[in-house]
């Protein structure tokens, strides 16, 4: 049997990030910067649960999305910081809604409104590739889908992918009827 020494860890401070030892670039395969929920468990949040909650636990954690599930852990949406910003709020407020009572349901994106990459494109993609696409549909976030399985399988983040890069990655939503409609209609 080897015998293992342990020794105080006074001295030791800097903690590693997996992106320090990536040599990756635009060019770079996009299953690099692939949050694949086979390795990582999905960040969710339940739809019944207090808006107001989640904003501050998000901005506390640092999380600018999470997946949103029903009572039976199925995905019915997502839920990002921008959706949870005082100016949301404000307009339901104004719109008669009381604060305490605003959920993640009222505020999210509906599954219905989401566009999504298959696993399959993803795999034979660059990130630049990747990039381009979440440029031109103007979405900071992209749920990955497998759809032989009907399953979502992943995310690529666009921050996540910008940090990794050490580079700015600038995306602009694009508005469309549905958000004009829902401005006009509060």
């Amino acid at each position: 049997m080897h015998t293992i020494s342990l020794f105080p860890v006074n001295r030791v401070a800097h903690m590693v990030q997996p992106d320090e030892f990536n040599d990756l670039d635009m060019d770079s395969p996009a299953t690099e910067f692939f949050t694949d929920f086979k390795k990582h468990r999905p960040l969710t949040i339940e739809n019944s649960t207090l808006a107001v909650d989640v904003e501050s636990l998000m901005r506390k954690a640092h999380v600018r999305m999470k997946l949103v599930v029903d009572m039976d852990n199925e995905f019915v949406g997502t839920i990002s910081t921008e959706e949870l910003s005082e100016q949301h709020f404000m307009i339901r407020i104004a719109n008669g809604e009381r604060l305490a009572e605003i959920t993640v349901s009222d505020m999210m994106c509906p599954k219905h409104e989401l566009l999504a990459l298959d696993i399959e494109e993803l795999q034979q993609s660059t990130i630049r590739d990747i990039i381009t696409a979440l440029q031109r549909s103007g979405q900071q976030h992209c749920l990955v889908v497998d759809r032989h399985n009907d399953h979502i399988r992943g995310l690529i983040s666009a921050s996540d992918v910008a940090r990794r890069l050490h580079m700015p990655i600038k995306i602009e939503k694009v508005p469309t009827f549905v958000d004009i409609f829902r401005s006009i209609r509060r």
